[in-house]
């Protein structure tokens, strides 16, 4: 069985409308969806997962909470729930790329080790494109970088950790290091950093899928009290993400995906530069 996409709803339907159009665009037919809801979708977004759910060439299933249990603890119990099978967690507010899923687990099949494989973001924070660090804008032609990003060399490169717009968890590497730990964290971003770290420990790696891309209007925050949380767990893991953002390993590789991006736009670009003819118009005679 393929991976599982696993998307916690929010609050913002307008953002969620977005995710589940892209999703149902960019994602292949029958592919397993589960929309879990922590008690936090309003009439408006309900509406929305209904319609959604209708119509979607996806295998979707949705679940509400009566009461909400806190983002953290209700991740692992969905994850919890998938067993051991492989898992991607795509934020609410997020908008996959063609092809995104499909890249991800090719990611996994090329190595074993892998225990985490997180795409390209705007806002990705260390996997940032095109400025790293920075809230970049949601890319204007999103085919033609799911293009560019398809041709990248899938080298794969150990990142600090995964982020959490969107990013494909091993079942097996999950099982082996216990989970997701709610009693420490708030929020998934920190609960993500840990889980990454401590399958790190136990022999995996956390990736960069760098023929992948998955957009989204924001960087996503840590709860109050998690970056202390994490320093506390991992004293090592701040001064490793420093270093990473001040030498920037990916620089080469976010160069070679801009030059990608640029001559997938340019026929079209240079198409409307020169005035050249719709394949539909009847040439003069």
């Amino acid at each position: 069985m393929g991976a599982i996409v696993l998307l916690p709803l929010g609050v913002d339907d307008s953002s969620l409308d977005r995710c589940l159009a892209a999703l149902d665009a960019g994602t292949a037919a029958g592919t397993a969806v589960w929309l879990a809801d922590d008690a936090q979708a309003g009439p408006r977004a309900q509406a929305v997962v209904q319609h959604w759910l209708a119509h979607t060439p996806l295998q979707a299933e949705y679940t509400r909470r009566a009461r909400p249990l806190g983002e953290v603890a209700h991740l692992d119990e969905m994850l919890r729930a998938c067993a051991g099978l492989d898992v991607a967690v795509l934020a609410p507010d997020s908008v996959p790329g063609a092809g995104w899923l499909d890249q991800l687990q090719a990611c996994f099949a090329r190595d074993a080790s892998i225990a985490t494989a997180t795409p390209w973001c705007n806002a990705g924070e260390t996997v940032a494109w095109p400025r790293m660090g920075e809230v970049n804008p949601v890319p204007e032609a999103p085919a033609a970088l799911s293009q560019a990003c398809a041709g990248m060399p899938p080298e794969h490169p150990e990142l600090p950790s995964a982020v959490t717009h969107a990013v494909l968890v091993r079942g097996t590497a999950r099982q082996r290091a216990g989970g997701l730990d709610a009693d420490s964290y708030g929020g998934w971003s920190a609960a993500l950093i840990d889980l990454g770290l401590r399958m790190a420990g136990l022999g995996w790696r956390n990736v960069l899928c760098e023929t992948a891309f998955v957009a989204r209007a924001d960087e996503g925050r840590h709860a109050p009290g998690d970056l202390e949380a994490l320093a506390s767990r991992w004293p090592a893991w701040t001064p490793r993400l420093a270093d990473f953002l001040m030498h920037d390993p990916l620089r080469a590789a976010r160069e070679d995906l801009q030059l990608r991006y640029q001559r997938a736009i340019m026929p079209k670009a240079q198409g409307d530069l020169f005035g050249v003819a719709s394949p539909l118009q009847e040439p003069h005679a």
